[in-house]
């Protein structure tokens, strides 16, 4: 097994183009750990110089405490699944997978053991004597793993190697990829940029922009309690809601001001973000969950109630999606780090924001154009600073 760590490790390109910035990470021997991220965000260029693909500009990557910055990708036992699956078109299944072990000259005896354990494991075995032209595209992504597994490395580096695949199957092949990696207990990097890839594989997930860390955390960690404003807007699904509003002092205790709603704030939203009580009458960043709505009732609150317009609904079966109109004005990192620069991620309609989105059940939904009362569960507010968009703890 291998521990890796990333010490100050920078990557620029060209004229001072920085895709990695100064990024700091150890990974415990045995660990699965998740880089996601949206394209350019530095994940696979990171993924590339632990395998020694990428020179590093500055900084250190260790393997087991050895640095390893001047060793060739052979010299550093690591094996690497790639998107795409680089299978040998004229070698059968078996002969694809022992390739690696015929290049190290390892006994005949040796090399057919391994395949045929991969083979087991992955459950591919009776596709042994096929070509990869007689394979389906899941088949060929396990043949490419199983090619990285009969080498017993120190580390597992995997670029999106799902992406090529169907939804039903990426889902599958999801569950297959986490169960191995449990049983084979190897390090393994796996880069994404499908959040929900990196919630339900990672014992731990580096979430990334603009080649600068934002949050690493263990799945749950990262939802319940996110970071930067990028982190809030990235993880879960439909993303967090996120705007602009104002802290006050109300008659029954602080109170949160967006567009025309208000909510009460929580005690455990101030034992969580504890910058808050320092933040009355200043403006600040509002996070709400749209699965924390529900549909009000004479029992709600009026700090936990909001009203709005439905602008439009959005039915999928087991939910819908109800988007409201808001005046509030939507933030998201690209707005904190350009203020006054317009974001194209901000949906709009006439000037007006509309990107306030509450998800409940399908029963009796809602239509556009009607007036809806909805609870909000006020204990999962979450509050960013506006300036620089980190959490207020």
């Amino acid at each position: 097994m291998g521990e890796v760590t990333f010490r100050n490790v920078m990557k620029t390109y060209g004229a001072g183009t920085i895709a990695v910035n100064n990024l700091n990470l150890k990974i415990e021997e045995g660990e699965f750990i998740v880089l996601v991220g949206p394209s350019g965000c530095g994940k696979s260029t990171s993924l590339r110089m632990v395998a020694g693909l990428e020179e590093i500009s500055s900084g250190e990557i260790a393997i087991n405490g050895e640095v390893v910055n001047d060793l060739s990708p052979r010299e550093r036992d690591i094996a690497m699944v790639f998107q795409s699956y680089a299978l040998y078109p004229h070698m059968t299944v078996e002969q694809n997978m022992g390739f690696p072990l015929r290049m190290a000259k390892l006994p005949a005896a040796e090399k057919s053991q391994r395949v045929s354990r991969a083979a087991e494991i992955l459950d591919i075995t009776n596709l042994l004597g096929r070509y990869p032209r007689e394979l389906s595209g899941g088949q060929r992504q396990r043949v490419a793993m199983g090619r990285a597994i009969v080498r017993s490395p120190r580390v597992f580096l995997m670029d999106e190697p799902l992406s090529n695949l169907d939804a039903k199957l990426r889902v599958q092949m999801r569950g297959e990829i986490a169960h191995l990696q449990r049983e084979l207990k190897t390090t393994t990097i796996y880069v994404t940029h499908d959040q929900v890839e990196a919630m339900t594989l990672g014992d731990r997930v580096a979430v990334m922009y603009d080649g600068v860390l934002q949050q690493l955390a263990a799945p749950t960690d990262l939802y319940a309690a996110p970071g930067t404003v990028f982190v809030a807007g990235f993880i879960g699904s439909p993303p967090m809601n996120l705007c602009e509003a104002r802290i006050e002092q109300g008659a029954g205790g602080l109170e949160v001001h967006f567009g025309d709603m208000t909510l009460s704030i929580d005690p455990a939203c101030l034992r969580k973000y504890p910058g808050v009580a320092q933040s009355v009458g200043e403006d600040v960043v509002l996070g709400t969950r749209p699965e924390c709505f529900f549909p009000a009732d004479g029992e709600t609150p009026e700090g936990q109630r909001i009203r709005a317009k439905v602008d439009l609904v959005e039915m999928l079966g087991a939910e819908v999606l109800v988007y409201l109109e808001s005046d509030a004005k939507t933030v998201t990192a690209k707005s904190i780090a350009n203020p006054g620069a317009e974001d194209p991620q901000v949906r709009s309609r006439n000037g007006r924001s509309t990107s306030t989105v509450a998800r409940i059940a399908p029963r009796s939904p809602p239509r556009p154009g009607e007036v809806v009362e909805l609870r909000y569960e006020t204990d999962s507010l979450h509050f960013f600073d506006l300036k620089t968009g980190h959490a207020l703890r």
